[in-house]
């Protein structure tokens, strides 16, 4: 299962049945779970935790240190749970400081060039598509698709169920539930497609979509908005977590 010329630090701890593949390299504060597999000219580094039956292609390199000017050396940090598939040449960053942690949670596809720089927190079941590009301190929530070539603003927050397009450049957060696109980015409406697949019921779906004229068409400021959609939404957990979202955001959202 270890090939002949992959070099493995002795002190780097890799659970049963982990597969790695030629000239890849695995750094010595290294955790790798069951079942992953690792293919061939890869690197691992740093104080990095990867789960289980995770699958990482060629070249792909984990766990470097932060491209940022304030790292100024020391113990950093990245955590990666389990069944992602990180394609070939993917690069992902350690946090810049020992009081934080890049994190990828489970059953992401993190498709080939993309990057996810340090201190960026990813959810569940995202997809970002070739060479999409997240600065420092992204946050990135549940069942997002990010579109190929895409580039995302340090400390933006893209909401659960959002999608963006091909080439966008976010600058803003993205709200939950939406569909965005644009240089600089922004919001078409409900990802009426990705609620469906993910059998949200068309009366919520109808909410979503009051809301989104509320907050997007009427020309309110935010506070207005958000005291509309209130009132005149059916409350459930959607519309709830749009207006958490909206009201924590600290850079604004796209409008």
């Amino acid at each position: 299962m270890i090939h002949k010329t992959a070099i493995i630090n002795p002190r780097a701890n890799l659970g049963k049945g982990v597969s790695v593949g030629p000239n890849t390299i695995i750094g010595e504060f290294v955790t790798i779970g069951e079942g992953t597999l690792i293919g061939a000219n890869c690197i691992i580094d740093g104080t990095t935790k990867i789960g289980k039956d995770c699958e990482i292609f060629t070249g792909a390199i984990i766990g470097t240190i932060a491209q940022d000017k304030k790292y100024k050396g020391g113990d950093t940090f990245l955590e990666i749970g389990d069944r992602n598939k990180i394609r070939e040449y993917v690069t992902i960053n350690l946090s810049t400081d020992n009081s934080d942690k890049t994190i990828i949670g489970n059953d992401n596809l993190l498709m080939a060039y993309s990057h996810i720089a340090h201190n960026c927190k990813i959810g569940n079941n995202n997809t970002l598509a070739n060479s999409a590009t997240l600065a420092g301190h992204v946050t990135i929530e549940d069942e997002v698709i990010i579109g190929g070539l895409t580039a995302i603003h340090q400390f933006v927050r893209i909401g659960k169920l959002a999608i963006l397009g091909g080439c966008s450049k976010v600058v803003q957060d993205i709200v939950p539930y939406a569909m965005a696109d644009g240089h600089p980015a922004k919001i078409y409406g409900v990802n009426s497609i990705g609620l469906s697949r993910r059998n949200i019921k068309p009366s919520t779906r109808l909410q979503l979509k009051k809301a989104f004229k509320i907050l997007f068409y009427m020309k309110l400021n935010t506070g207005t908005a958000i005291e509309k959609i209130k009132k005149e939404t059916e409350d459930c957990e959607e519309i709830s977590c749009l207006i958490k979202f909206v009201k924590s955001s600290e850079r604004g959202i796209a409008r």
